[in-house]
C-alpha cells in the first residue's frame, strides 16, 4: 500500500494523541478547554513516590506527555502523577532515531528511565538487545488494576519475566462510512449487520461490489480505501509469523490455508478495481471521492478530521472470517517500557499506575470520555464503543504478530529500502494489492516462493540471538 510509513506513522502519532483526549477545541467561543470541564479527581489506588525517593522520570520520546503549545490541555495520567509527587522530564529524540539515541544513552551508562513502547521493533527484538527491563517488580499483574491485561502480558514475556505491562488498547483500524452514502445506495447498514452476526467478508465484498457496479456514466466509484490488509488475514485468529511454545522459536506461518483464502479476497477486491489505492488522509476527503468504506485508526475521523454537524456517520469492526465465529482484532497498544538500568522503581511503578487507572476503574473512563466528547462532539455513541470500547471487551480475542518485532529487514519500515519503503512482513500483508512494473498482480503463491528465504534467514539469526539471551 502506497505511504504505508507516512500511515504508521501517523497511527502511532495519534495514538498518543488519544491519550491526551484529543485535539484542542476548534470553536474557542463554543467551548473551554476540557479541564475546566471534567474534574480530575485523586485515588486512593495510585502508590505515592514515598518521601526520599526519586521523583522525576526522564522521559525519551518524540512526543511529550506534559502540555505543550500544540496540546496545552493536561493528560489525567500526568495530574493523578503530578498529584502523587512526580514529574516528567522529556527528552526528545525523533521518531527515525529514538532507538539509536537510546542505545547511545545506555552505552554510555546513561539511561534514560521510560521510552514508548510500539508494535514496530520494541518487543522482541530490543528486548533482547538489553534495552529494556521487566516490569514484575513493580507491576502485579494479579492486582485488581492489572489483572485485565495479564492475558496480553503474557504475549511479551523473555525467560518468564513481563517485558511490557499494557495500559490501553486502540483498534489498529475500524470502518467508517457515511449512513446517507449507504442509503442512497439501498444497502444494508453495515452496523445492523455487525450486531446481527452478519458482517463478514461476504457481505463486505457483496456491499463494495453493489455500490460500485451501480456507478452510473462518468462516475467513478470505489468501495474501500485505507488501512484493511493485514486485517483480513488476522481476522482467520492467524499471523504470519508465530511463537512455537514447543520449540521455543518463532517460526513462519506463511503456509497457513487460512492465508490463501484471505488473499484471494484482497485480490479479488484489487483485481475489480474496488480498492482506491492512493492516499487518503481522512475520513471526509474519502466519501467526496465517493469511497464507499474508509478503513484506517481512529485518529482520522477525530480532531482536526472530526466530522461536522449534520454528517452522519458509523463505524463497524474490520469484518470477520465467515469461516469463523470468533471475532479476532489486532490491537495497538499504549505502554511504557522501563529502561534498562533505570533505578527509580518508586516513581516508574506511580506513573504506570497512574496511566493505567485511567482505562480501569469507571469514574476515570468516564472522564476520558467526556474529555473526548468535549472536542468531537459531532461523534455519535455508536461510534466511541466501536473505535474505543467493544475492540477490548472480550467480545473480541486479540492477536499480535511478533514478526512486527523481529528484525530490521523483516520489522523495520523506517529502514527498508524497497520502493514502498515496506519491511518484509508489512509488506506481505498488503502485497496481492501490488502490482509489478508491467501492472500484472501479484499472486500469494509467488510471494511466497520469493520471501520465504528470507523470511526463513532471518527467523534463523534471530532465534540464535533470542536463545542466547535467554540463556544467559
Amino acid at each position: 500500500m502506497k505511504n504505508y510509513k507516512r500511515l504508521a506513522a501517523g497511527a502511532m502519532a495519534v495514538i498518543a494523541a488519544f491519550s491526551v483526549a484529543s485535539c484542542g477545541s476548534k470553536d474557542s467561543s463554543s467551548s473551554s478547554s476540557y479541564v475546566d470541564k471534567v474534574e480530575v479527581k485523586e485515588s486512593a489506588d495510585i502508590t505515592p513516590i514515598p518521601d526520599g525517593a526519586e521523583k522525576e522520570l526522564e522521559w525519551l520520546s518524540y512526543f511529550d506527555i506534559n502540555p505543550t503549545r500544540a496540546d496545552p490541555e493536561k493528560r489525567t495520567d500526568l495530574t493523578l502523577f503530578e498529584q502523587n509527587g512526580g514529574s516528567i522530564k522529556y527528552s526528545r529524540a525523533g521518531s527515525l532515531e529514538k532507538y539509536d539515541k537510546l542505545a547511545a544513552r545506555l552505552l554510555a551508562n546513561d539511561p534514560p528511565d521510560m521510552f514508548w513502547y510500539e508494535m514496530k521493533m520494541t518487543f522482541p527484538a530490543n528486548c533482547i538487545k538489553d534495552m529494556f527491563q521487566p516490569v514484575d517488580d513493580i507491576v502485579d499483574f494479579d492486582s485488581a488494576m492489572w489483572s485485565d491485561v495479564k492475558d496480553v502480558a503474557e504475549n511479551f514475556t523473555l525467560k518468564g519475566k513481563h517485558y511490557v505491562a499494557p495500559i490501553n488498547f486502540l483498534p489498529n483500524s475500524v470502518i467508517t462510512y457515511d449512513t446517507d452514502m449507504i442509503e442512497a445506495a439501498g444497502l444494508d447498514d453495515p452496523y445492523e449487520l455487525y450486531q446481527d452476526g452478519k458482517w463478514d467478508w461476504n457481505t463486505w465484498y457483496e456491499m463494495m461490489e453493489e455500490y460500485c457496479q451501480g456507478a452510473e456514466g462518468d462516475e467513478e466509484r470505489y468501495g474501500i480505501n485505507g488501512w484493511f490488509a493485514p486485517f483480513i488475514f488476522q481476522s482467520t485468529g492467524k499471523t504470519l509469523i508465530k511463537y512455537d511454545a514447543e520449540k521455543d522459536e518463532y517460526v513462519s506461518n506463511l503456509d497457513d490455508p487460512d492465508f490463501v483464502r484471505a488473499t484471494d479476497l484482497l485480490y479479488d477486491i484489487q483485481k475489480n478495481g474496488y480498492y482506491y489505492a492512493d492516499w487518503v488522509g481522512q475520513t471526509s476527503d474519502a466519501f467526496k471521492k465517493n469511497i464507499l468504506f474508509y478503513a484506517m485508526g481512529p485518529w482520522a475521523s477525530f480532531g482536526s478530521h472530526s466530522p461536522k454537524e449534520g454528517d452522519n456517520w458509523a463505524m463497524v469492526p474490520i469484518p470477520k472470517d465467515p469461516n469463523s465465529d470468533t471475532l479476532y482484532t489486532t490491537v495497538d497498544m499504549n505502554a511504557y517500557m522501563w529502561v534498562k538500568g533505570s533505578k527509580k522503581n518508586d516513581a516508574m511503578k506511580c506513573w504506570l499506575e497512574c496511566a493505567k487507572i485511567v482505562y480501569t476503574q469507571d469514574e476515570y473512563i468516564q472522564t476520558e470520555r467526556d474529555k473526548f466528547f468535549v472536542n468531537n462532539p459531532s461523534w455519535t455513541d455508536q461510534m466511541y464503543d466501536v473505535a474505543y470500547v467493544e475492540p477490548i471487551s472480550d467480545k473480541f480475542t486479540k492477536l499480535f504478530d511478533p514478526g512486527y518485532g523481529i528484525s530490521t529487514v523483516l520489522s523495520d519500515d523506517d529502514a527498508a529500502t524497497n520502493d514502498t519503503k515496506e519491511a518484509v512482513i508489512p509488506y506481505m500483508y498488503t502485497s496481492v494489492m501490488k502490482t509489478d512494473e508491467n501492472g500484472t498482480q501479484y499472486t500469494w503463491a509467488q510471494l511466497k516462493e520469493q520471501y520465504q528465504p528470507t523470511i526463513e534467514s532471518e527467523l534463523k539469526t534471530f532465534n540464535e540471538s533470542y536463545k542466547a539471551f535467554v540463556g544467559k
